[in-house]
């Protein structure tokens, strides 16, 4: 067991998402990442998919998860759960920052595209 400090999420190449990797393979995990993100009012993630299981918890903010057609409206202590292989998109719906809080199922995260193209995140994962 290690202790870790948590550090703020900082800005991203991927515009207005700032991320900060909480716990991963690199501090000893061999089947979980933890990840931490602000998305700024407007900003979205890119439509994306897992290989593995999601639980996101927004602390703050409201947003919408658009996955697999539907979309999904919600807002401070309200917590998504993402089957993996879901596309999914996060987005700031709001005027304040959304604060989320990712546990998925894996370490290292695989990420890709709708089409299946692999995303090289700037991020530890």
């Amino acid at each position: 067991m290690i202790v870790i400090s948590q550090t703020r999420p900082v800005d991203t190449p991927i515009a207005g998402i700032a991320h900060s990797t909480w716990a991963a393979a690199d501090d000893g995990l061999s089947q979980l990442s933890v990840w931490r993100q602000t998305l700024a009012p407007g900003a979205a993630s890119p439509p994306h998919r897992h290989d593995c299981d999601e639980v996101v918890l927004c602390l703050a903010g409201q947003g919408e998860v658009h996955t697999e057609g539907s979309v999904f409206r919600f807002d401070a202590d309200t917590t998504l759960a993402l089957p993996k292989d879901q596309v999914r998109q996060l987005i700031n719906t709001g005027a304040e920052p959304l604060q989320l809080l990712a546990v998925l199922a894996a370490t290292p995260v695989h990420t890709e595209l709708p089409d299946g193209q692999a995303i090289d995140l700037p991020w530890r994962t």
